[in-house]
């Protein structure tokens, strides 16, 4: 770690990077939305490489 990163605290005036609200905390949590999006993403990593093809 470097020096000038010692002094940044988490969720602060200069930790500008979005924290997630509870509904997104929820749905992180949520396996039925975790194997929804897996087979999501399946798909389209699919589709991509059928066009490759």
């Amino acid at each position: 770690m470097k020096h000038e990163e010692k002094n940044i605290k988490a969720y602060s005036q200069n930790f500008t990077t979005m924290t997630p609200g509870p509904f997104a905390k929820r749905m992180r949590t949520c396996v039925l939305f975790q194997i929804i999006r897996f087979i999501v993403i399946n798909l389209k990593m699919l589709v991509v490489v059928s066009k490759s093809h």
